[in-house]
């Protein structure tokens, strides 16, 4: 008897899906250029429209994309949407020229407009960062596509919908009213198939003072390439620079980076010294050590969460700046990067903490060369984190020595989507395991569930799944993590890459004690499972503050405690 051939599942469909975008992606980096309306074009936007990730809302539906659309701009640099040619490079020494780098809000990456045409990418992440900015640029060509057949009457004539014609005739206006705004906004709202409501929304959200109609030119340029592309055949091109494909993979910001840090602790002799490292941002840790203390005449009945919520806020600038110097005068070290990481540094020297300025207890009385030194370093991101990590657990050369650095801990502070919480919550992996290979990390977390109990959080302990790329993740895909024997609690970008580090330095290499110490602790950005509660759905605002603060917090703690 036959056994039935079982459907394919939407997971697996899925999983499908992502593993193609991957391929593809990996073969026009080696072929070194594409075209996004030819055949590798198409394939990419086949399995995104397949895959229909969360964070991108409509995208496999006629209508245009509006949330997602806001999530990706983020994310590019501004005037993306006006280049016919995309230039993905290295760090090839444009900044000193007479361009000025356009800075993504949302990604820290160096861009620069060439001309009216051409945009130059520079990527010094790693493929992480290639993949983020290709599936980006997909979902935007994708969109310029649905605007290209809603608007193109017939391709002979170039005709257009009158609709169209009205977009085209507002942006040519060099003054403009609101009156004339808004009947733009009529006019693009049946273009996108979208309510006049809601193209309003968008707009209020995307204008800036100096582009009150950054939307409407969003949409014409999208729209206007595109139909280009068909009547008179002038393509779109994404290209990789020579120099961009031979580097890759050589960890040379990575090194660069690693070589400063350890020159500076050599220069001011704590390279002997326990030093615990902490991927964390560049606030939380220097605010929770000093800022009670310094800011007690201007909050002297607050919580400690209060002062951290005030310090979040953008008009609180003289109080941050207040918390810096003390910290300076008490031993932080900050070191700006310039490898084109883009992960900056601070070191705080225990040993120089003044009496009474730091808000934790910890032993005073050990000698000098016990004293821990704690140190705070930016955000990786996806691969770069094991790029970074594995080059400064590297032995270090003094003079004509070699040396290995005394890494008494390493913790990891994070933002990660959730499976089984909402905004605000906690999770503490017991292992992470990486998206579509059989590589898995279990590990010893010296952080546990019953530390953060009575906070008012959810906390939830579990795997992580470390995923190729936040802007693919796929509901199905998530479900069956979730609901499995892999007890996944929620998806992130690094940890497999730390702990993959770590465990080569500590086990193969010895180049650091085999017993360190690690703590990983996430708190929930999103939950990709929940409708509304992706990333494209804004920030977390202070919802961020008390998770944020009650991790480093406990990380403080334990080093001072150890």
């Amino acid at each position: 008897m036959a056994v039935p051939i079982q459907e394919t599942t939407r997971a697996q469909e899925s999983t499908n899906a992502i593993e193609r975008l991957y391929i593809t992606m990996r073969h026009l980096l080696n072929r070194g250029f594409y075209k996004p309306s030819g055949v590798s074009g198409n394939a990419l936007r086949s399995a995104l429209l397949v895959l229909r990730p969360e964070i991108y809302g409509s995208v496999a539906e006629d209508k245009g994309e509006l949330n997602g659309l806001i999530y990706v701009l983020e994310r590019l640099p501004e005037g993306i949407e006006q280049c016919r040619y995309i230039n993905l490079t290295s760090d090839e020494g444009f900044s000193k020229s007479h361009l000025e780098p356009i800075i993504p809000p949302k990604r820290r990456r160096n861009c620069y407009r060439v001309d009216s045409e051409q945009m130059n990418i520079e990527i010094t992440r790693g493929r992480s960062d290639i993949y983020d900015i290709l599936t980006h640029l997909t979902f935007l060509f994708i969109e310029s596509n649905k605007i290209c057949k809603r608007v193109l009457v017939d391709e002979d004539t170039e005709e257009t919908i009158r609709d169209w014609a009205k977009l085209e005739a507002f942006m040519e206006l060099d003054e403009k009213t609101e009156a004339q705004r808004e009947v733009a906004f009529i006019h693009t709202a049946n273009i996108l198939g979208r309510s006049f409501e809601e193209v309003v929304e968008i707009s209020e959200k995307l204008k800036t003072k100096a582009q009150p109609d950054k939307f409407l030119s969003l949409v014409y340029w999208l729209g206007k390439l595109g139909i280009e592309e068909i009547t008179t055949g002038e393509k779109r091109t994404i290209t990789f620079s020579p120099l961009l494909r031979e580097r890759l993979g050589h960890h040379i910001h990575g090194e660069r980076w690693a070589e400063k840090i350890k020159q500076t602790l050599i220069k001011n002799n704590l390279e002997k010294r326990p030093l615990h490292i902490i991927s964390a941002n560049m606030h939380s840790v220097m605010n929770s050590l000093f800022a009670p203390k310094i800011l007690a005449k201007e909050f002297p009945k607050a919580a400690n969460l209060e002062i951290f919520e005030a310090l979040s806020s953008s008009s609180n600038e003289p109080l941050r700046e207040k918390v810096i110097k003390y910290a300076e005068k008490n031993g932080m070290l900050s070191i700006d990067d310039e490898s084109g990481a883009n992960i900056d540094i601070q070191i705080f020297d225990t040993a120089k903490f003044g009496d009474g300025a730091c808000c934790f207890m910890f032993n005073n009385e050990i000698p000098l060369n016990l004293k821990p030194v704690v140190f705070v370093m930016d955000y990786a991101f996806g691969e770069q984190a094991y790029e970074t990590i594995d080059e400064l657990l590297k032995p270090y050369t003094k003079g004509n020595e070699k040396g290995f650095l005394n890494v008494a801990s390493i913790s990891v502070m994070g933002k990660a989507g959730i499976l089984e919480g909402g905004k605000g919550d906690l999770m503490i992996p017991s292992a992470h395991i990486f998206e579509g290979t059989a590589d898995n990390y279990p590990f010893k977390n010296e952080l546990d569930v019953e530390d953060f109990v009575g906070n008012e959080l959810r906390v939830v302990k579990g795997t992580m799944v470390t995923v190729l790329g936040t802007s693919l993740q796929n509901r199905d895909i998530l479900k069956f993590f979730n609901e499995s024997t892999w007890n996944v609690i929620g998806l992130e970008m690094e940890g497999v890459h730390y702990q993959k580090a770590i465990q080569s330095a500590s086990k193969i290499r010895k180049s650091i004690r085999d017993d360190v110490k690690v703590r990983y602790a996430y708190y929930a950005s999103d939950n990709p499972l929940e409708t509304g509660s992706t990333l494209a759905s804004g920030g977390l605002g202070t919802t961020g503050v008390k998770p944020t603060y009650l991790i480093t917090r406990k990380i403080l703690e334990q080093i001072f405690a150890s």
